[in-house]
């Protein structure tokens, strides 16, 4: 390792928690390694395709009882909801293990100054590998303590991306690989909890990503659960056109009501 690969702040937060359930949050980190920083864009520079806010929206978790682990490093570093060898999830245009386009179909870094494949193998094995890590290790406690685990991918994005789908997204888009990543019963329980004023959609255009994929086995008591959230429900819209993205207090009073019932709907169910 060199100074310049050095990680500045640890590459996740882990709390643990005394449920069967764990959320995580790969998304959420607004961190740089100084190899990729000083490469991006300026449009990249603002971090747009970050989930925003989602620590904040899901601050409740401790006092349930619930355990998480955050991600500290952008995606724009390492993308942890992608598989290590990095092999496409959809078929559909999407972005990569490390991406090289934002959403907006535009270079992440500047020509010439993309990380070296020795800086990738570095956030591989001192960033992804950890995180992974983390979730099989506590996944795995949770069963022995509970029978089962629950993980819940904790996601969120623009309503309007139209490099990666049509239209506009329903305020919730929840994924479980098809019903293969989690018991029926997970599905049903975040779905019906929902109040009316919320869409959402189930296995839609977001189907679950590579954490998802990968550690729902539900024949072996591990089930997973991905929440694609659109930033609609809580970004204040005109600001977040200008890429500035600050939370609406209105929008998150509502929107983080909603997502403590969906985390106690799922900690009451019993597999």
């Amino acid at each position: 390792m060199t100074t310049h690969d050095a990680l500045t702040v640890p590459a996740f937060d882990f709390v643990q928690g005394d449920s069967p359930l764990l959320v995580s949050m790969p998304h959420s980190g607004l961190n740089l390694t100084e190899a990729v920083q000083v490469g991006l864009t300026e449009q990249a520079k603002k971090l747009p395709d970050t989930d925003w806010f989602i620590p904040e929206l899901y601050a409740f978790l401790a006092s349930l009882g619930v355990g998480f682990i955050k991600a500290n490093y952008s995606r724009y570093v390492i993308d942890l909801n992608r598989p290590y060898d990095d092999k496409p999830l959809y078929t559909t245009k999407t972005t990569g293990l490390f991406p090289d386009i934002l959403f907006e179909d535009t270079p992440v870094f500047a020509e010439g100054k993309a990380p070296t494949n020795e800086h990738k193998t570095f956030c591989k094995e001192h960033i992804w590998k950890p995180y992974h890590g983390t979730i099989e290790q506590e996944l795995a406690r949770l069963k022995a303590k509970f029978g089962y685990a629950i993980l819940f991918d904790a996601h969120s994005i623009a309503a309007e991306v139209p490099m990666l789908f049509e239209g506009t997204l329903p305020d919730f888009n929840w994924g479980t690989n098809e019903g293969k990543a989690c018991d029926a019963a997970i599905a049903n329980a975040v779905t019906q909890i929902l109040q009316p004023n919320y869409t959402q959609v189930l296995n839609g255009r977001f189907k679950g990503g590579y954490i998802t994929r990968h550690f729902g086995q539900p024949s072996n008591g591990i089930h997973a659960i991905q929440l694609e959230l659109s930033q609609a429900t809580y970004i204040n819209d005109e600001l977040a056109k200008q890429s500035d993205y600050q939370l609406d207090e209105r929008k998150q009073l509502y929107i983080t009501q909603q997502l403590k019932d969906v985390i106690e709907a799922l900690t009451a169910i019993a597999l």
